[in-house]
């Protein structure tokens, strides 16, 4: 049987699918007045990862979803990579992940249901790794395949964490390297280089768990995850979230090896352009190279954290302890607000 190349059936990928910032603010625009709801603790006034919904005794709910096409040929890897991504909006708020339900579209007329079926069982082993049940879902017959997950979570109040309340002076850090989109592309060209085969795959897979433990530490001050707006989408989100700026030393963010191969290739998502027309009014220093890699839409990111610079040992102690110490190190900080959102050193 010909191996199915499922990249093949979506005109975009992962969280490169996702709409671009400036379009997205369009849409959401509305002079419609909502209800009051004063449980609401986290909604539509922020751009943060998640709902949160106070349920009393100090807890609340998180809700989220995030679903997206294919960013991988292979049917159990993608269901596996669109469930790790979705999974991470409750650990961006120091959550815990309780339950999932599936959201499924299929052309059933292009692809078998078993291929779905895969997806599905991919959906179920990282539930599984995070503890939790896929529970139910929802499926339609759609031109292109989609999946992902709609999750809910559990938090104390108290370990909340936002991506809004970062704090003057705070170090910035993030827990994954950058550049899956550029791999993918390169994938998708045919020209990823035999060492590198599986590289985004295996990042996109991994479980941002440690999320969970940082909602507990009071000098994590603010916490989001890095997807379909790159490192400089969700860095200018915290910055502005909380009336400041950020400088960043571009040579202290973690990159996948060889990416100055795949863009010198033009391996360049879409997504990364889209990304860079919303944020050049907003950003001092950037180059050709690091624009490509700070625009580079992610998928299943890692977590970008602003942590209190009193508790820098501490924390980076608890990265080298969590096997994560290429990220033992803050990628910049927190400074006064400035004419630009984003200083690139």
């Amino acid at each position: 049987m010909e191996e199915v190349k499922l990249t093949q059936y979506s005109h975009g990928a992962g969280c490169g699918c996702k709409i671009a910032p400036h379009v997205l603010e369009e849409i959401l625009k509305s002079n419609f007045v909502a209800p009051t709801d004063k449980k609401l603790i986290v909604g539509n006034s922020s751009k943060d990862d998640a709902a949160v919904y106070d349920i009393g005794n100090g807890q609340a709910i998180i809700s989220t979803t995030d679903f997206f096409m294919p960013i991988v040929n292979d049917a159990i890897d993608f269901g596996k990579i669109a469930s790790a991504n979705a999974i991470s909006d409750v650990y961006a708020m120091g959550g815990k992940p309780l339950l999932a339900i599936a959201i499924l579209g299929w052309p059933i007329n292009k692809l078998s249901p078993e291929l779905a079926q895969k997806v599905i069982d991919g959906a179920r082993m990282i539930c599984a790794e995070a503890g939790i049940t896929l529970s139910g879902g929802h499926s339609i017959d759609s031109p292109e395949p989609i999946f992902g997950l709609a999750v809910t979570g559990i938090i104390d109040l108290k370990n909340l964490k936002q991506n809004n309340t970062a704090k003057e002076g705070d170090l910035i850090y993030l827990t994954k390297k950058i550049g899956v989109g550029i791999l993918t592309t390169a994938e998708k060209k045919g020209i990823l280089k035999e060492e590198h085969k599986g590289v985004a795959a295996k990042q996109m897979m991994q479980l941002n768990k440690l999320g969970e433990k940082l909602g507990a530490l009071n000098y994590v001050t603010a916490m989001t995850d890095v997807t379909g707006f790159g490192l400089l989408g969700h860095l200018i989100e915290m910055a502005e979230g909380a009336n400041l700026a950020a400088e960043i030393d571009y040579s202290k963010v973690p990159l996948i090896d060889d990416l100055s191969f795949y863009t010198s290739q033009m391996c360049v998502p879409d997504n990364s352009f889209r990304n860079w027309s919303s944020y050049d009014p907003k950003v001092l220093g950037i180059t050709g190279d690091s624009l490509l890699t700070l625009c580079d839409p992610q998928t299943n990111g890692g977590l970008l954290i602003t942590i209190n610079p009193n508790s820098k040992k501490e924390f980076e102690d608890l990265l080298r302890a969590e096997e994560m110490q290429n990220f033992a190190q803050s990628i910049g900080k927190i400074i006064p607000k400035q004419d630009k959102v984003i200083l690139i050193k």
